[in-house]
């Protein structure tokens, strides 16, 4: 199952408890749907879960039934239909839409003036038009209505809900999206998903965690690298030093850091530290070796 289709899933889960929410979620649908216009309600799907919901939706809304629905056990695309000139003017009567004043759909802010509303409308805009996804692969959810206008006003409802989306055309579609881990999760949850943007921020908090191993990772080695090839350096000039001179002209000191290099070139500069008799820091034996590479150069 996809990650839309497992959201769509929770989204349905949604008891319908309200009216005003069930017209609202209706509205959202109806906007994003198919074909929404004067002669039908064509709403297509291949969510089983939308399916079931959508006969109980439509008569807690409006108390119609569709004039075709798919058989419950049909599989694939399932079309729900209105062509009944009643209900179809009892449903456009809901939203003070008038196709006689205007053809085009236009979304009515006056239905959607609560916050339980608007977020029903929202869900139901998801359901029928919308997608996401897979949280761990990418970030992106859209909202695709083919209604110009219900594009443009939608653009100017969702920052009342605290979104601010970004809008694009497919085909003869109009695509309102969003790119922000953080922006999906939250529209997520207010729609009714809980549980699906906790997967986004989960998933994203484990990129955070793989990245900022893999960074740990590749420095910890860079650094391994450079100190392979400064100990390298130092064996090497070391043994310049002690071919020429012999590391008994050295002072004690130098001798000793000389000896402990040349015989532990894997160390690290801190544990060669140790090593030494009485122990120093990391610093002073790094000053001691510098001598070295400096005396080896001369």
């Amino acid at each position: 199952m996809s990650f839309s289709a497992q959201v769509k899933e929770e989204l349905c889960r949604t008891p319908l408890s309200r009216r005003c929410c069930a017209r609202a979620e209706a509205y959202g649908i109806l906007l994003f749907c198919h074909s929404f216009t004067a002669a039908e309600i064509k709403i297509v799907t291949s969510a089983p879960v939308f399916a079931k919901r959508l006969p109980a939706l439509f008569r807690k809304a409006f108390k119609v039934d569709f004039d075709r629905s798919p058989e419950p056990a049909e599989t694939g695309k399932r079309i729900f239909l209105i062509t009944d000139p009643g209900k179809l003017a009892a449903i456009r009567e809901a939203y003070g839409s008038d196709p006689a004043v205007s053809l085009a759909n236009h979304i009515n802010f006056a239905v959607l003036e609560e916050d339980h509303d608007r977020a029903a409308f929202l869900r139901g805009a998801f359901l029928a038009g919308g997608s996401v996804n897979d949280p761990t692969k990418s970030y992106h959810l859209e909202l695709v209505t083919s209604h110009y206008s219900v594009s443009r006003e939608l653009a100017a409802l969702l920052p009342e809900a605290g979104f601010e989306p970004k809008q694009t055309t497919r085909k003869s579609n109009y695509v309102t999206y969003f790119k922000p881990s953080e922006t999906i999760a939250d529209f997520l949850t207010a729609v009714g998903a809980p549980l699906a943007a906790m997967e986004v921020m989960n998933a994203k908090l484990e990129k955070h965690l793989r990245g900022s191993v893999n960074r740990r990772v590749n420095c910890d080695s860079a650094n391994l690298d450079k100190a392979v090839d400064a100990a390298l350096l130092q064996v090497e000039a070391i043994q310049r030093y002690s071919a020429i001179h012999g590391l008994d002209a050295l002072p004690d000191k130098l001798r000793e850091t000389a000896r402990l290099r040349a015989e532990n070139p894997e160390l690290t500069l801190a544990q060669l530290a140790a090593l030494c008799d009485p122990p120093v820091t990391k610093s002073c034996l790094n000053h001691r070796l510098r001598k070295l590479m400096e005396l080896a150069k001369e």
